[in-house]
């Protein structure tokens, strides 16, 4: 199998893989997951790697950050990628390891890059391997791994999280990247180019490899011409829940301008405007109720423009009813009433209704007290006491 992390790399083989670094000193980024003191240098520095998940978005080094383990630990290094392997890959390695475990006494350490790919039965697969130390585990995932994670596998992981890399980060690997090309960019068009990257170190280098091959000077207007600026979002992802719950903090945060932003940023990257206003109606009752009643009345009525007008025609509608929700007074007095209920429900669920409460269309449940007012409250026997408002 070969190794992604192989040495000898040819000029052909693309900028992002002939850059990666293969020790700590040329990482950058991450400093508070790999500073010297950190908990993973110090097991790296006694081989003692424990079985990890490595999440974080795209281009921020989770490949490299395990290519750099794969050279500094003494295990047997094997990988896979969960987008073009399966169940029967992760068998053969398995196997192979418990061989080199039982007559070697050497440990295999198995990177498994896009983790979140594998279902759940291949995910079951590795488990018994991870279980009894057979392997050493390093999955690299972009998405959550507490949604797409078996719940075994990562009671049996430790998750490091990695965060996206920014300007200054950026602006270090274009630097070196400029040199390795020997291209001539400057300060404002490498601030540039590192915005448009959305902290994503492998899209700047390819970028920057792309646009080396047509000019030995990289200029904003050579940028703007080879790749349209494209924005981070995965409608099924946690980028997804992310921005819509942005959006419905900033309302109930009483800051039109922040949650006006966060609507654009999902209109703009394509998300369902109809997804956007139910969760605005959700939003109007929840966090405003009868403090504004007009806000739940605006909220459905940007639905129903959105139904008819579908996008961009009815971004508009959506912005006046965020706008107007977050300018609105908030009461979650709704909302906490219905949970208080929902809870003493469940508590006591099966509470007759006060006999004055009920219907009495016959002589006989008349007489038998049906209708007529026996208690204060209206509330059941052991409820009388709640007050929900």
């Amino acid at each position: 199998m070969d190794n992604l992390f192989q040495q000898g790399l040819s000029a052909t083989t693309p900028l992002a893989e002939r850059m990666r670094p293969h020790d700590f000193s040329d990482f950058v980024g991450q400093e508070k997951l790999l500073g010297k003191d950190s908990f993973l240098r110090q097991a790296l520095e006694r081989d003692e790697v424990p079985s990890m998940i490595l999440w974080g978005p795209p281009g921020c080094g989770k490949t490299t950050l395990a290519s750099i383990i794969a050279s500094k630990t003494k295990s047997r290094f094997q990988q896979l990628s969960a987008v073009a392997s399966g169940k029967k890959d992760l068998i053969a390695i398995v196997e192979e390891a418990k061989k080199q475990q039982e007559f070697y006494h050497k440990n295999t350490l198995l990177f498994v890059d896009e983790i979140h790919r594998w279902s759940k039965a291949q995910q079951d697969a590795l488990l018994p391997a991870v279980e009894k130390g057979v392997i050493t585990l390093i999955g690299a995932t972009t998405e959550n791994p507490s949604f797409e994670v078996i719940s075994a596998l990562l009671s049996r992981t430790k998750v490091f999280v990695l965060e996206q890399l920014n300007t200054a980060d950026l602006l270090r690997i274009i630097k070196r990247a400029a040199k390795v090309l020997k291209l001539t960019v400057n300060k404002e068009v490498a601030v540039y180019l590192a915005a448009l990257a959305n902290g994503d170190a492998r899209a700047v280098l390819n970028t920057m490899e792309f646009l080396g091959k047509k000019s030995q000077k990289i200029t904003k207007e050579l940028i703007k011409s080879a790749i349209a600026k494209t924005l981070v979002y995965d409608k099924d992802g946690e980028q997804h829940y992310n921005l819509i719950s942005a959006l419905h903090k900033c309302m109930r945060a009483s800051d039109p301008n922040a949650a006006l932003y966060w609507l654009g940023r999902m209109l703009i990257a394509g998300e369902d405007p109809l997804y956007i206003a139910r969760r605005v109606i959700r939003f109007a009752s929840e966090d405003i109720g009868n403090e504004r009643p007009t806000g739940l009345v605006l909220a459905v009525a940007a639905y129903q423009a959105c139904h008819f007008l579908g996008m961009p025609e009815c971004n508009l509608a959506l912005a006046q009813a965020v706008e107007y929700c977050a300018r609105a007074p908030k009461s979650r007095q709704l909302d906490e009433a219905m949970a208080a209920i929902r809870q003493d429900i469940e508590n006591f669920p099966n509470e007759g209704v006060p006999m004055h409460l009920r219907n009495a269309p016959t002589k006989l449940m008349q007489e038998l007290g049906y209708g007529k007012r026996t208690q204060l409250s209206n509330l059941p026997a052991n409820l009388q006491k709640r007050k929900y408002l």
